[in-house]
């Protein structure tokens, strides 16, 4: 009999995937409440949901200007 080890912890990502970036970012408290509350109404992480809205706004203003939107490129 084989018995499988159940790992305990996060999944491993696949390392193309893997994001290697940060920005520090400084707020008001009442501004990261009021942006954790949004996330969580989205049912995503508060990191998600900063990236998903800076995406979205900064894919409208480059196609606003006619440039192309890095992140969209394909592979």
């Amino acid at each position: 009999m084989v018995k499988t080890i159940k790992r305990r912890g996060r999944p491993l990502q696949d390392p193309g995937r893997a994001k290697d970036q940060a920005v520090l970012l400084r707020m008001e408290i009442k501004e990261k409440q009021g942006f954790r509350e949004a996330a969580d109404i989205a049912g995503i992480t508060l990191s998600a949901w900063i990236r998903e809205r800076l995406r979205t706004a900064a894919k409208q203003e480059l196609e606003r200007e006619g440039r192309e939107v890095p992140f969209l490129k394909q592979k």
